[in-house]
This record gives C-alpha cells, structure tokens and sequence, in this order.
C-alpha cells in the first residue's frame, strides 16, 4: 500500500488544498521546534554555566512559552483540518463511487458482490479518517521535520550529524519490512469483512425461505463463524501494531542512545563546548519522532488505506462505451449479428453467438434453457453489457443503420419500456410509494388518466380500484404478481418504441396473464417492437419470430410460421 495514492488526489479533490496546508504547517511546526531546542538549551545554559536568575533569562522564557502556545494552535489547526479534509473526501469517494456503480448499470462492479461494496462506501470509506487526522499529516511532518534537524544539527557537529544520517534511514527501513508483512494480514481482514458483509445481505434477503426450511439456525452458526474470523484476523493486525510499535520505539532510543554516548564522551574530553552538546542533545530526538510515529499511525490508517484502494480500484473500472448519436428515426429495426457475451470468470459464454433482428410491429419471442442468456440478450439492448463479439444495429429506411454502441443511450433508453425479471417498484423521495406513483415513474408527467389506461392495459385496473385505498395502495402490500402488472403497466405508461420484456407473464393467473398478452399485442399494432423472455405458450402464441437462445451452438431467429406444428406448451418445453 503506497503511502499516498496519486489517484486518491485525482478522485478526492480536497486532498489537493489538505497537502498544501499540510506543508506549510509542517515547515512551521519543523522551525518551532528547532527555536524551542535553541530556547530551551539557551535558558538552561545560562543557568546552569552563568548563574543567571529568573528576572535574567525572563524574556527567553516568555519566548519559549509563545513557542509552546504557537506549537498547540498548530496542532489544532492541523487537525481540525485533518478532519473537515476526511469528512469531505469521504463525501467526494462516495458520490463518486455509488456514480460509478450506477453508470456501470445493474450488473455493477464486474467480480464484486453487492453485499462487499456496500461494506465498501460506507465502514471502508469511514475508515480514512484516521488516514487523514493522523498518518497523512505526521507523513509530512516525517519529510520536513527530520531534513530541518539534520541540516540544523550538521551546522553544530559534523559527528553527531553523521550518526543521524545513518540511523534515520534504518527506521523506514523497518517499516517498509514490517508494512510487507502487515499488508497481507490486512488484505485478509478486509477480504473477510466484505465476505461477511455478502453473506449476511443473502440472509436477509433469503431468511424466509430458510425459517420455512428450517436452516435459518445453521446460517446463523455461518454469520459466527465468519465473525469469530474477522475477530482473529483483526487482533492479528493489532498485536503486529503493537509489536512494530516496540520494535521503532527500541530503534529510535537506541540511535539517540548512540548520539549521546558519543556527544557526552566528547564533552567530558572538552571536545564539544556544553551548549552544542545540549542543544544537539535536545534536537537529536525530533529527528526521529517523526518517522517513529508515521509507523505507528500506518497501522491505526492500514484498512483506510486497504478500503481506499479498493474504493479507487474500483472507480477505474471501465464504463460501457457511450456513443454521441442521438437522430434516431421514431422507427427502427434492431439487428443481432453474432452477438455473443462472456465474462473472464466464468466458463462458457454468457451468450452464444446471435444472428437475429426485430422490425417495427414484430414481436420477437426469447426462449431457452435458464442460463442460456437471454436476460442477457436485453441487456445488451439496454447497453448494461458490451457484446465480446459481434454487434448490434439500428436499421431505418431499409439503408441508413448504426451500431448501438455509437448511440447516445440516454436517448436510446427513453425509447425503451422496461419489464425486468425481478421489477422494484421504488420511487426516489417516496418513502411509501403507491400504485399510480409506481406507474409514474415510467412517465413522471403522466396524468392519472394515462396511469389508468396503463394499468388497464395491463389487466389490472380493475382489481386495483377495489382496493381500500385504490391506486393511492403501497405496493409493498401487494402481492407478487400484482407488483408485476404494475411493473408492465410502468413499461407501457411511456408510450415506448421498443418493449422489452423479462418473463412479464410470470406469477399471473390465466386471466391476468391474457390480459398483459393482450396488451403486448396492442403494442405491436401500434408499430412497437416487442423483445420478450417466455418460457410460457402464452407469449410464443402471437410470437412473429421465436428466438432459441442458449447452449454452445448459433442461435439464429425463425419465423413462427417456420416452426413445426406442436403443441405449444411442447414447443416451449423442448426450447
């Protein structure tokens, strides 16, 4: 872990203005404290060779008060800087990370569980506050200070000097072995907080179905056990802090040791006059102090460091290209052409190559095996998902086309209405959101006239207005597949060119189910082109083009009339 991370100035801006200051108040801090060794070897050898009284060396004393008051406001200044400084950095991580996490759409952080970048922005940010308030400002100090006393001890004796030019680089030396060692054992800490913070998110989200299976219990004994692990690894990075602590206190005394055995053997033999000896003695310690404390606060900053750099890893992760084009025609034909996915940790394409294309007032039918990617598939359309190979165009006019990566997918997406696999129906700002908020937030500026027809479309109006409350109910008192007619209903409210469509018809019964069919041939005779996901015949019955997605081979799109006569719920099954 590098002591200052160059990204960390790029992404964190206040870090720029904190630096500054940050030398500034060390140069400060490094003249100080050479005036107050002057001072106070000053005062005492006046009194000690002198006999000087306390009216005599007044003055001198009331300068070195105003040191030591000067060296406190400092500090002050230092540190409250240190913090407001962390407190906005944190901030500026954050809304930089959760952006980024947000433009790299749904699928997030390629590799990275969400449970684990939540632990991320929020305990692992929250750590960079001892970073800031004690490592990064005694970093600085540890440059300016040693070079200040070393330059001002040099102009006393060359010897003593010397001793601390080759003293004061064994300390960083210790502490880049015992870094090498810590940072393994804080790589390990923090690997096993972000697995207990994954694992504990799945709980939540499963417990039901593990109270009705009665394993709730055991999950809890694994939640344990990751604890008591996190636990050990965490006193394991303690006690190697304590430890190198000792180890940099006992190489610091040692080398002042050295100075003062050879400044005190050269005094008793008149070698060196007594206030050169007192003031080099007084001195040679803040030459060290510095450093020896750099390496303790490494410790304390050691998972800020660890979290930052996974904050900053993370925000270098590339976005999905974004193209300029926006003059699309209302109209346009959707093109696959070899189009396959894959993720370098898995094995197997996400998506096999495919050739396929949807025109307007065409709805095109996705069926396969699960995991075959046809979810996939739409996310590619959605520009979630780069395609490895391949690509896919827009096509107008029978002519004019354009590959989707060259289009500007803000644009691109408000042509576009949505039904995904598993639909969240949360409203920004809205702590108990209702039905016709819900359908809003398809259209913000629909009214409730459109909301309705919506919802009718989606076969649910009706049941909803016999609700007690209407359309003002919040959705998280419905039921499984009334959330998902409100979901469609959300898709249609937009008035969308494309409609994309993840299994719409699930957790329906037969009459809702025919209904939303219903509603997506509507659409198609509207001239919208219709993608959907189905593993049910009610959708591959109105299908134009069934599209067979998954396993290793092409998949390639054929006509509804091309399929051979079956029964439907036999053609799906065989898909």
């Amino acid at each position: 872990m590098r002591p200052l991370d160059p990204r960390l100035l790029r992404y964190a801006r206040s870090t720029r203005g904190f630096l500054i200051l940050a030398v500034v108040l060390g140069t400060a801090m490094a003249a100080l404290i050479i005036a107050q060794a002057r001072l106070l070897s000053t005062v005492i050898v006046d009194v000690a060779q002198g006999g000087a009284r306390l009216y005599d060396v007044a003055g001198v004393l009331a300068l070195l008060a105003t040191v030591f008051g000067v060296r406190a406001l400092l500090g002050w200044l230092a540190e409250t800087a240190a913090y407001r400084t962390s407190a906005k950095a944190k901030e500026q991580l954050r809304e930089s990370a959760l952006s980024h996490v947000l433009a790299l759409g749904p699928q997030g952080p390629a590799g990275r569980d969400p449970g684990a970048v939540a632990a991320l922005v929020t305990r692992g940010v929250d750590a960079l506050d001892s970073y800031f308030a004690r490592y990064l400002p005694q970093l600085v100090l540890a440059v300016i200070v040693p070079a200040a006393v070393f330059v001002t001890i040099l102009g006393q004796d060359l010897l003593s000097a010397l001793i601390v030019a080759i003293t004061l680089p064994l300390i960083p030396v210790f502490m880049i072995l015992i870094g090498l060692y810590t940072r393994s054992r804080v790589e390990r800490q923090w690997e096993t907080l972000s697995r207990l913070s994954g694992h504990f998110l799945d709980l939540v989200a499963g417990l039901p179905a593990l109270k009705v299976f009665g394993r709730a219990r055991m999950q809890a004994q694994a939640i344990q056990a990751i604890g008591e692990r996190y636990r050990t690894t965490t006193m394991g990075v303690l006690r190697i802090t304590f430890l190198s602590s000792f180890a940099l206190e006992l190489l610091a005394s040692l080398s002042v040791a050295l100075v003062a055995v050879t400044v005190g053997v050269r005094l008793a033999e008149g070698g060196i006059a007594f206030s050169a000896a007192l003031f080099i003695l007084i001195l040679a310690p803040e030459a060290y102090l510095p450093i020896r404390l750099v390496g303790q606060h490494f410790h304390a900053a050691a998972e800020g460091l660890g979290a930052a750099d996974e904050v900053l890893t993370l925000l270098e992760q590339p976005l999905p290209s974004v193209g300029e084009r926006s003059d699309i025609p209302g109209r346009v034909a959707i093109e696959f052409e070899q189009v396959s996915v894959e993720y370098p940790d898995r094995d197997g394409p996400a998506l096999a190559p495919t050739t396929a294309s949807a025109g307007p007032g065409q709805i095109v039918v996705l069926v396969g095996r699960s995991g075959g990617g046809k979810s996939t598939l739409l996310s590619l359309l959605l520009g979630f998902t780069a395609p490895s190979s391949g690509c896919i165009r827009l096509t107008w006019d029978g002519e004019d086309s354009i590959d989707l990566t060259d289009v500007d997918m803000s644009a691109w997406r408000r042509r576009i209405g949505w039904v995904p696999q598993d639909p969240h129906l949360v409203v920004p700002g809205v702590d108990r959101p209702g039905i016709a908020d819900a359908v809003r937030m398809g259209a913000p500026d629909a009214s409730i006239s459109r909301i309705q027809r919506a919802l009718g479309d989606a076969g649910a109006l009706a049941e909803f207005e016999l609700l007690p409350d209407g359309l003002s109910t919040p959705v998280h008192e419905l039921s499984s597949g009334q959330r998902r007619r409100v979901a469609v209903a959300r898709a249609l409210v937009r008035e969308p060119q494309v409609l994309l469509l993840d299994e719409p018809t699930a957790a329906l019964d037969g009459v809702s189910e025919q209904a939303v069919v219903d509603a997506i041939a509507r659409a198609r005779s509207n001239g919208c082109t219709v993608i959907a996901v189905a593993h049910r015949p009610a959708l591959v019955d109105i299908a134009d083009v069934v599209v067979h997605v998954g396993g290793s081979r092409t998949a390639v799109s054929r006509p509804r009339s091309e399929l051979r006569p079956r029964k439907t719920d036999t053609m799906v099954r065989d898909f």
